[in-house]
C-alpha cells in the first residue's frame, strides 16, 4: 500500500475528502485542471506572504517618509496580505466546483483586489515621499 490514490475510491472514501461542499458534487475533473487550480491558489498565497513582508518592512525600516501615510500604506499591504488567501481559498473552491459540474469557469476577483491594494499602497508611499 503506497498511500497514493488508485482512482477507484469507494463512495465512503470519496465522502471523506475536504471540503465536502466542493468534492461532494459533480464528477472528478481531469487531474491536470485540479492541480492547476491548486497551483493558482498557492501562487496567491505566496503573493499574500510577499505583501505581508512588504507591509512589515515598510514600517520596520522607518524610512524617512511622512509617518501617517507610511503607516497607511503598510496597513493596506498587511490587510491585503491577510485577506488575499481567504479570497483565494473561496475562489479555489468555486472554480473546483464549477469544473466538477462541467460549467464555465467564473471570473476571479483576486486580481482586482490585488491591483487595487497595490495601487493604493503605491500612491500612499508616493505621497509620503513627496510630503
Amino acid at each position: 500500500m503506497t498511500g497514493v490514490p488508485s482512482g477507484d475510491e469507494s463512495p465512503e472514501q470519496e465522502r471523506r475528502r475536504f471540503p465536502q461542499s466542493v468534492f461532494g458534487r459533480g464528477e472528478e475533473p481531469d487531474v491536470r485542471f485540479s492541480l492547476a487550480n491548486e497551483r493558482t491558489f498557492l501562487a496567491w498565497t505566496r503573493t499574500a506572504l510577499a505583501l505581508l513582508a512588504g507591509g512589515v518592512a515598510l514600517e520596520a525600516l522607518a524610512l524617512n517618509m511622512y509617518a501617517p501615510l507610511r503607516l497607511a500604506a503598510s496597513l493596506v499591504l498587511l490587510i491585503t496580505g491577510i485577506v488575499l488567501p481567504v479570497i483565494a481559498w473561496f475562489e479555489w473552491a468555486h472554480v473546483e466546483r464549477r469544473m466538477r459540474q462541467g460549467r464555465p469557469l467564473p471570473h476571479p476577483p483576486t486580481g482586482i483586489v490585488l491591483a487595487v491594494a497595490v495601487v493604493t499602497a503605491g500612491v500612499l508611499v508616493l505621497l509620503a515621499v513627496l510630503r
